[in-house]
């Protein structure tokens, strides 16, 4: 067992190439060997039948000029009959006639030894052959010559047989080796023309790993095959790593930008206030109101990033209506914004489910609402409709307020991006809401768009899928 466990090991140790050449090379030989040993025994018992109708001819011949001479036989009427002697001769055979005792009367062509007489089973009527041996067919039968009766025996060597059954195994056995070699050198060949796709797609692994993603990462290979369709899925997941990983960085750059900031204005008041400034009480009071302030910035614009993460890793999500959620979030909103107005455009259908958390629907809707009522012109007017498809609604959130430039529309939802005029640190944003946002609603399997017009507002449509 241990053996056996070693050898898998090893086999499991080499390379791809060698294997997939071994195991080719296996392959066709045991083919070719298989296919070798059917065709040597069909061609071994072909060439014997071959050897026995020699027999069966000439002991026919024997019989038929003997019994046709009669009692008056001379050895000058065997000799003249240079038809079937030549044929005796070329055959290599020994013929020799018996009388009724098993003596030996005459005998043609001594170049093979009988067996004794008394060993060898005669049959009462025509011949019998028989081999005891693989080194001849032996043949006896009875002869009648007029009153003469005896038997006539003939010894057919298989020198011709054996030497052309050793001559095809000796082929067959050099073929198969050649076969053997030539196949390992061809399927070694073949997988190193297979799997150059592979050895590309490793050195680039490892240039990922050597540089990161510094280089970039192109494996040409057009064909439709399993390995083309490998590539493609590796490239397309090497992008979207890299994008995370860049997404990342910039990530963690732009939270310690964000973070500094508060961090030097609190460090900047304590420093005044332990210098001096803790002495004036209007200084103190100024001092530590907007040292507050910055520590709550810091607090929620931690509370949003762990929210970032945390919701990148949500899966499934239990119903919610989405109307009750909505009302829901601005009977909170005119309590904290009372000047504003906020006009809730509900449908005839109510029954509005989707495949959301309450907690994450109300988020959406909470930054939303705030941010159109926070780039809003003094009071800010936001109005709320639903536009319901076969198998999605959309939600649309529309604000009369300051609009964003067209370049900056596709960016508003990456993380800490802010437009100059429209998501300053003044209004309290952290650049983080849109991009919660738009990772709820595709938690959700849903999308998030948006029009707008400088000077005149934006719309945010918000699309979900509806459940029964």
């Amino acid at each position: 067992m241990n053996e056996w466990k070693k050898l898998n090991q090893k086999i499991a140790s080499q390379s791809l190439k060698k294997k997939w050449a071994i195991s080719s090379a296996a392959v066709i030989f045991l083919s070719f060997a298989t296919m070798s040993i059917i065709l040597y025994v069909a061609l071994k018992g072909w060439l014997y039948q071959q050897e026995e109708q020699e027999v069966n001819r000439t002991m026919q011949d024997l019989t038929a000029f003997f019994e046709s001479q009669g009692p008056f036989l001379t050895v000058q009427d065997i000799q003249s009959n240079t038809g079937l002697m030549k044929s005796i001769v070329d055959k290599d055979q020994t013929v020799r006639l018996l009388n009724a005792d098993g003596i030996e009367v005459l005998q043609i062509n001594n170049t093979s030894t009988f067996k004794a007489f008394k060993d060898i089973d005669v049959p009462e009527e025509g011949y019998a052959l028989n081999d005891y041996d693989n080194s001849s067919i032996s043949a006896i039968g009875n002869v009648r010559l007029g009153r003469f009766k005896g038997y006539i025996q003939l010894e057919h060597p298989l020198k011709s047989f054996q030497s052309t059954k050793t001559y095809i195994l000796t082929a067959m056995l050099l073929f198969s080796v050649c076969a053997l070699l030539l196949s390992g050198w061809i399927g070694y060949i073949l997988a190193s023309y297979l799997l150059k796709p592979l050895k590309d797609l490793k050195m680039t692994m490892d240039d990922v790993v050597a540089h990161g993603f510094e280089k970039e990462l192109t494996i040409s290979y057009d064909a439709k095959d399993e390995i083309g369709e490998l590539i493609i899925v590796y490239e397309s997941m090497m992008a979207k790593l890299k994008y995370s990983f860049e997404q990342q960085q910039q990530f963690m750059a732009d939270a310690s930008h964000e973070l500094r900031t508060p961090i030097q204005v609190v460090e900047g008041h304590l420093s005044l206030l332990n210098r001096w400034g803790k002495d004036d009480p209007e200084i103190l009071e100024e001092s530590l109101g907007i040292s507050l302030r910055e520590v709550h910035q810091m607090k929620t614009l931690v509370d949003e990033m762990l929210e970032l993460a945390r919701g990148e890793q949500m899966k499934a999500q239990p119903p919610t209506n989405i109307l009750e959620q909505t009302e829901e979030v601005i009977e909170e909103l005119v309590q904290v914004y009372p000047t504003a107005y906020i006009e809730h455009k509900i449908p005839i259908d109510r029954s509005l489910h989707v495949l959301i958390s309450s907690n994450a629907y109300q988020q959406i809707m909470r930054n939303l609402l705030i941010n159109a009522i926070r780039y809003s012109t003094e009071p800010a007017r936001v109005h709320i409709s639903y536009e319901r498809k076969t198998k999605y609604i959309i939600v649309h959130v529309q604000d009369q307020g300051i609009g964003i430039d067209p370049q900056h529309e596709t960016k508003i939802f990456d993380r800490f991006y802010r437009v100059d005029m429209a998501r300053s640190r003044d209004l309290g944003g952290s650049g983080l809401g849109l991009s919660i946002v738009k990772m709820l609603v595709e938690n959700a399997r849903g999308s998030i768009t948006v029009k707008s017009e400088l000077g005149k507002g934006s719309t945010f449509s918000l699309v979900l899928p509806l459940i029964e």
